[in-house]
Protein backbone atom coordinates (compact mmCIF):
# COMPACT_ATOMS: atom_id res chain seq x y z
CA UNK A 1 0.00 0.00 0.00
CA UNK A 2 1.43 3.10 -1.38
CA UNK A 3 1.32 5.30 2.06
CA UNK A 4 2.77 8.94 0.85
CA UNK A 5 1.33 12.48 -0.83
CA UNK A 6 -1.63 12.16 2.06
CA UNK A 7 -3.49 9.89 0.56
CA UNK A 8 -6.15 9.57 3.48
CA UNK A 9 -7.46 13.00 3.02
CA UNK A 10 -9.44 11.77 -0.08
CA UNK A 11 -12.01 10.31 2.40
CA UNK A 12 -12.74 13.05 4.00
CA UNK A 13 -14.64 15.42 3.04
CA UNK A 14 -12.15 18.29 3.88
CA UNK A 15 -8.45 18.07 4.05
CA UNK A 16 -6.48 20.13 6.44
CA UNK A 17 -6.57 22.81 4.29
CA UNK A 18 -10.32 23.23 4.41
CA UNK A 19 -10.80 22.60 0.49
CA UNK A 20 -13.21 20.51 -0.78
CA UNK A 21 -12.38 17.46 -2.99
CA UNK A 22 -13.86 18.67 -6.27
CA UNK A 23 -13.39 17.33 -9.80
CA UNK A 24 -10.97 19.53 -10.56
CA UNK A 25 -9.11 18.98 -7.75
CA UNK A 26 -9.17 15.16 -7.71
CA UNK A 27 -7.74 15.55 -11.22
CA UNK A 28 -4.82 17.83 -11.11
CA UNK A 29 -3.75 15.90 -7.83
CA UNK A 30 -4.07 12.69 -9.48
CA UNK A 31 -2.47 13.57 -12.55
CA UNK A 32 0.46 15.35 -10.27
CA UNK A 33 0.80 11.79 -8.16
CA UNK A 34 1.23 9.97 -11.10
CA UNK A 35 3.48 11.65 -12.68
CA UNK A 36 5.76 11.87 -9.51
CA UNK A 37 5.34 7.90 -9.80
CA UNK A 38 6.41 7.92 -13.36
CA UNK A 39 2.84 6.42 -14.54
CA UNK A 40 2.82 6.78 -18.40
CA UNK A 41 0.44 9.73 -19.90
CA UNK A 42 0.00 10.88 -15.94
CA UNK A 43 -2.67 13.09 -17.06
CA UNK A 44 -4.94 10.91 -19.64
CA UNK A 45 -4.47 8.19 -16.46
CA UNK A 46 -5.87 10.48 -14.17
CA UNK A 47 -8.25 11.49 -16.31
CA UNK A 48 -9.45 7.86 -17.37
CA UNK A 49 -9.79 6.66 -13.53
CA UNK A 50 -11.72 9.77 -12.66
CA UNK A 51 -14.43 9.68 -15.39
CA UNK A 52 -14.78 6.07 -14.62
CA UNK A 53 -14.96 6.18 -10.81
CA UNK A 54 -17.44 9.27 -11.52
CA UNK A 55 -19.54 7.34 -14.19
CA UNK A 56 -19.23 9.92 -16.44
CA UNK A 57 -17.67 10.95 -19.85
CA UNK A 58 -13.83 12.56 -19.78
CA UNK A 59 -15.34 15.73 -21.49
CA UNK A 60 -17.29 16.01 -18.00
CA UNK A 61 -14.56 15.91 -15.56
CA UNK A 62 -13.82 19.94 -17.26
CA UNK A 63 -17.34 21.19 -17.94
CA UNK A 64 -18.50 20.46 -14.29
CA UNK A 65 -15.04 21.33 -12.52
CA UNK A 66 -16.34 22.41 -9.11
CA UNK A 67 -18.95 19.16 -8.64
CA UNK A 68 -17.68 17.97 -5.04
CA UNK A 69 -16.89 13.80 -4.61
CA UNK A 70 -18.47 11.44 -2.57
CA UNK A 71 -16.79 9.47 0.09
CA UNK A 72 -17.43 6.51 -1.44
CA UNK A 73 -16.18 8.16 -4.76
CA UNK A 74 -13.18 9.02 -3.35
CA UNK A 75 -12.51 5.63 -1.46
CA UNK A 76 -12.98 3.96 -5.02
CA UNK A 77 -10.43 6.53 -6.56
CA UNK A 78 -7.59 6.04 -3.94
CA UNK A 79 -7.82 2.09 -4.53
CA UNK A 80 -7.17 2.60 -8.03
CA UNK A 81 -5.17 5.29 -7.74
CA UNK A 82 -2.47 2.97 -5.38
CA UNK A 83 -2.62 -0.23 -7.96
CA UNK A 84 -2.33 2.39 -11.13
CA UNK A 85 0.84 4.15 -8.88
CA UNK A 86 1.97 0.11 -8.67
CA UNK A 87 2.37 0.28 -12.71
CA UNK A 88 -0.99 -1.90 -12.67
CA UNK A 89 -2.21 -0.52 -16.17
CA UNK A 90 -5.05 1.96 -15.77
CA UNK A 91 -7.19 0.24 -18.96
CA UNK A 92 -7.12 -2.72 -17.38
CA UNK A 93 -8.37 -1.05 -13.79
CA UNK A 94 -11.03 0.42 -15.81
CA UNK A 95 -12.05 -2.08 -18.30
CA UNK A 96 -11.84 -0.06 -21.77
CA UNK A 97 -9.49 1.00 -24.35
CA UNK A 98 -9.83 3.56 -26.47
CA UNK A 99 -8.76 2.28 -30.29
CA UNK A 100 -9.18 4.16 -33.29
CA UNK A 101 -12.07 6.37 -32.02
CA UNK A 102 -13.68 3.10 -30.36
CA UNK A 103 -14.12 2.20 -26.81
CA UNK A 104 -13.54 -1.65 -26.57
CA UNK A 105 -13.56 -3.50 -23.28
CA UNK A 106 -10.19 -5.10 -22.73
CA UNK A 107 -8.61 -7.53 -19.59
CA UNK A 108 -5.66 -9.22 -18.92
CA UNK A 109 -6.37 -11.72 -21.24
CA UNK A 110 -5.84 -9.35 -24.02
CA UNK A 111 -2.90 -6.73 -25.32
CA UNK A 112 -3.69 -3.04 -24.25
CA UNK A 113 -4.26 -1.47 -28.32
CA UNK A 114 -1.62 0.87 -28.73
CA UNK A 115 -1.82 3.91 -31.71
CA UNK A 116 1.08 1.77 -33.00
CA UNK A 117 -1.60 -0.57 -33.84
CA UNK A 118 -3.56 1.93 -35.76
CA UNK A 119 -1.44 2.64 -38.26
CA UNK A 120 -2.39 -1.45 -40.24
CA UNK A 121 -5.99 -0.07 -39.77
CA UNK A 122 -5.74 3.13 -41.59
CA UNK A 123 -3.43 1.43 -44.20
CA UNK A 124 -5.86 -0.68 -44.91
CA UNK A 125 -8.82 1.84 -45.08
CA UNK A 126 -6.92 3.90 -47.36
CA UNK A 127 -5.90 1.30 -49.80
CA UNK A 128 -9.18 -0.25 -49.81
CA UNK A 129 -10.70 3.08 -50.74
CA UNK A 130 -8.42 4.09 -53.45
CA UNK A 131 -7.93 0.75 -54.74
CA UNK A 132 -10.90 -0.95 -57.29
CA UNK A 133 -9.88 -4.60 -56.77
CA UNK A 134 -9.90 -4.40 -53.11
CA UNK A 135 -13.36 -2.86 -52.53
CA UNK A 136 -15.28 -4.59 -50.33
CA UNK A 137 -12.35 -6.67 -48.88
CA UNK A 138 -12.08 -10.15 -46.97
CA UNK A 139 -9.69 -9.83 -44.19
CA UNK A 140 -8.10 -12.00 -42.36
CA UNK A 141 -6.73 -10.92 -39.10
CA UNK A 142 -4.24 -13.49 -36.96
CA UNK A 143 -3.94 -13.23 -33.72
CA UNK A 144 -6.79 -10.83 -32.98
CA UNK A 145 -6.53 -10.39 -29.32
CA UNK A 146 -9.64 -8.01 -28.25
CA UNK A 147 -10.55 -8.03 -31.81
CA UNK A 148 -9.16 -4.15 -32.34
CA UNK A 149 -8.48 -4.42 -35.44
CA UNK A 150 -11.02 -6.50 -36.84
CA UNK A 151 -13.83 -4.31 -35.28
CA UNK A 152 -12.14 -1.33 -36.65
CA UNK A 153 -12.05 -2.07 -40.16
CA UNK A 154 -15.08 -3.90 -39.96
CA UNK A 155 -16.70 -0.31 -39.26
CA UNK A 156 -14.95 1.83 -41.63
CA UNK A 157 -14.69 -0.37 -44.40
CA UNK A 158 -17.83 -0.56 -46.70
CA UNK A 159 -18.60 -4.10 -47.60
CA UNK A 160 -15.73 -5.68 -45.31
CA UNK A 161 -15.71 -8.90 -43.55
CA UNK A 162 -12.93 -10.28 -41.61
CA UNK A 163 -12.09 -13.93 -40.17
CA UNK A 164 -10.07 -13.45 -37.36
CA UNK A 165 -7.94 -16.29 -35.73
CA UNK A 166 -6.73 -16.22 -31.77
CA UNK A 167 -4.96 -19.10 -29.90
CA UNK A 168 -6.97 -17.55 -26.47
CA UNK A 169 -10.13 -18.92 -26.35
CA UNK A 170 -10.51 -16.42 -23.11
CA UNK A 171 -9.36 -13.47 -25.80
CA UNK A 172 -11.89 -14.71 -28.35
CA UNK A 173 -14.60 -14.42 -25.70
CA UNK A 174 -13.30 -10.42 -25.14
CA UNK A 175 -13.54 -9.60 -28.97
CA UNK A 176 -16.47 -11.44 -29.31
CA UNK A 177 -18.11 -9.03 -27.00
CA UNK A 178 -16.42 -6.20 -28.13
CA UNK A 179 -17.73 -7.14 -31.98
CA UNK A 180 -21.53 -7.24 -30.27
CA UNK A 181 -21.19 -3.80 -28.34
CA UNK A 182 -20.03 -2.18 -31.63
CA UNK A 183 -23.12 -3.74 -33.89
CA UNK A 184 -20.28 -5.39 -36.23
CA UNK A 185 -20.62 -9.45 -34.98
CA UNK A 186 -22.34 -10.06 -38.28
CA UNK A 187 -19.02 -8.96 -40.66
CA UNK A 188 -16.42 -10.73 -38.36
CA UNK A 189 -15.93 -14.94 -38.15
CA UNK A 190 -13.68 -15.42 -34.70
CA UNK A 191 -11.89 -18.89 -34.96
CA UNK A 192 -10.00 -20.76 -32.12
CA UNK A 193 -6.30 -21.87 -32.97
CA UNK A 194 -2.80 -20.66 -33.75
CA UNK A 195 -2.07 -18.12 -36.74
CA UNK A 196 -3.27 -20.06 -40.18
CA UNK A 197 -4.38 -23.20 -38.55
CA UNK A 198 -8.37 -22.69 -37.68
CA UNK A 199 -8.40 -21.26 -41.74
CA UNK A 200 -10.14 -23.42 -44.15
CA UNK A 201 -7.07 -24.39 -46.92
CA UNK A 202 -9.77 -23.17 -49.86
CA UNK A 203 -9.56 -19.65 -48.01
CA UNK A 204 -8.53 -16.66 -49.76
CA UNK A 205 -8.13 -12.99 -49.10
CA UNK A 206 -7.67 -9.81 -50.61
CA UNK A 207 -5.47 -8.82 -46.94
CA UNK A 208 -3.59 -11.29 -44.23
CA UNK A 209 -2.76 -8.91 -41.38
CA UNK A 210 -1.63 -9.34 -37.70
CA UNK A 211 0.26 -7.40 -34.98
CA UNK A 212 1.94 -11.01 -33.70
CA UNK A 213 4.56 -11.01 -30.87
CA UNK A 214 7.22 -9.96 -31.52
CA UNK A 215 9.36 -8.86 -28.75
CA UNK A 216 12.97 -10.65 -28.46
CA UNK A 217 14.64 -11.95 -25.71
CA UNK A 218 17.16 -9.18 -25.79
CA UNK A 219 14.26 -6.67 -25.90
CA UNK A 220 12.47 -7.80 -22.94
CA UNK A 221 14.71 -7.12 -20.43
CA UNK A 222 13.95 -3.47 -21.43
CA UNK A 223 10.33 -3.79 -21.82
CA UNK A 224 8.54 -1.06 -18.78
CA UNK A 225 6.61 -2.97 -15.72
CA UNK A 226 3.40 -1.41 -16.38
CA UNK A 227 4.05 -4.36 -19.33
CA UNK A 228 5.82 -6.79 -18.58
CA UNK A 229 4.00 -7.28 -15.27
CA UNK A 230 0.51 -7.27 -16.51
CA UNK A 231 0.23 -7.86 -19.73
CA UNK A 232 -0.31 -11.49 -21.23
CA UNK A 233 3.23 -12.99 -22.55
CA UNK A 234 1.88 -15.22 -25.36
CA UNK A 235 1.14 -11.75 -26.83
CA UNK A 236 4.41 -10.09 -26.83
CA UNK A 237 7.05 -12.44 -26.66
CA UNK A 238 8.62 -13.52 -30.21
CA UNK A 239 11.31 -15.88 -29.14
CA UNK A 240 15.19 -15.24 -29.50
CA UNK A 241 14.96 -12.78 -32.65
CA UNK A 242 11.76 -11.80 -31.99
CA UNK A 243 10.52 -13.50 -35.23
CA UNK A 244 9.38 -16.56 -33.85
CA UNK A 245 5.90 -15.73 -35.41
CA UNK A 246 6.62 -13.12 -37.93
CA UNK A 247 8.46 -16.10 -39.81
CA UNK A 248 5.59 -18.83 -40.53
CA UNK A 249 3.57 -15.73 -41.18
CA UNK A 250 5.47 -14.62 -43.86
CA UNK A 251 5.55 -18.28 -45.08
CA UNK A 252 1.78 -18.63 -44.75
CA UNK A 253 0.26 -15.48 -46.39
CA UNK A 254 0.76 -16.06 -49.82
CA UNK A 255 -1.65 -19.83 -49.20
CA UNK A 256 -4.74 -17.26 -48.00
CA UNK A 257 -4.04 -14.01 -50.08
CA UNK A 258 -5.91 -13.55 -53.31
CA UNK A 259 -3.92 -12.31 -56.43
CA UNK A 260 -3.30 -8.86 -55.95
CA UNK A 261 -4.19 -9.19 -52.48
CA UNK A 262 -1.49 -7.56 -49.72
CA UNK A 263 0.46 -8.40 -46.45
CA UNK A 264 -0.03 -6.05 -43.70
CA UNK A 265 2.19 -6.66 -40.64
CA UNK A 266 3.20 -4.99 -37.25
CA UNK A 267 6.65 -5.73 -35.97
CA UNK A 268 9.30 -4.20 -33.91
CA UNK A 269 11.18 -1.02 -35.22
CA UNK A 270 14.81 -2.70 -34.94
CA UNK A 271 13.06 -5.54 -37.60
CA UNK A 272 13.03 -3.81 -40.38
CA UNK A 273 16.24 -4.94 -42.41
CA UNK A 274 15.37 -8.62 -41.39
CA UNK A 275 11.92 -8.68 -41.94
CA UNK A 276 12.28 -6.73 -45.13
CA UNK A 277 14.72 -9.45 -45.82
CA UNK A 278 12.57 -12.57 -45.45
CA UNK A 279 10.01 -10.67 -47.45
CA UNK A 280 12.21 -10.61 -49.95
CA UNK A 281 13.23 -14.07 -50.12
CA UNK A 282 9.40 -15.18 -50.73
CA UNK A 283 8.53 -15.88 -54.17
CA UNK A 284 4.72 -15.13 -53.37
CA UNK A 285 5.52 -11.41 -51.80
CA UNK A 286 6.50 -8.50 -53.75
CA UNK A 287 7.19 -4.63 -53.54
CA UNK A 288 7.73 -5.38 -49.46
CA UNK A 289 8.10 -2.26 -47.66
CA UNK A 290 7.64 -0.44 -44.15
CA UNK A 291 5.12 2.18 -43.13
CA UNK A 292 5.98 4.35 -40.03
CA UNK A 293 4.27 4.86 -37.41
CA UNK A 294 2.81 7.65 -35.53
CA UNK A 295 5.62 8.29 -33.39
CA UNK A 296 7.93 8.15 -37.29
CA UNK A 297 9.06 4.56 -36.20
CA UNK A 298 9.21 1.67 -39.10
CA UNK A 299 6.47 -0.52 -37.67
CA UNK A 300 4.46 -2.01 -40.57
CA UNK A 301 5.45 -4.49 -43.19
CA UNK A 302 3.39 -4.08 -46.25
CA UNK A 303 4.11 -6.85 -48.82
CA UNK A 304 1.96 -7.65 -51.99
CA UNK A 305 1.07 -11.22 -52.94
CA UNK A 306 2.30 -12.17 -56.58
Amino acid sequence: MIATDNQAAMVRDDDQSGQTWTTRRLLTWTSQYFARHGVDSHRLAAEMLLAHVLGVPRLQLYTEPERPASELERVALRELVERAARHEPVDYLTGQSPFFSLMLHVTPAVLIPRPSTETLVEHVIQHARRTPEFASPLVIELGTGSGAMAIALAKHVPGCRVIATDISADALEVARNNAQQHGVADQIEFHHGDLFEPLPADLHAQYVMSNPPYISDDEWQQVAPNVKNYEPHRALLGGADGLKFIRPILAGARRFLDKPGQLVLEIAASQKTQVLQLAGLDPGLANAHVLTDHESLPRVLVADSV
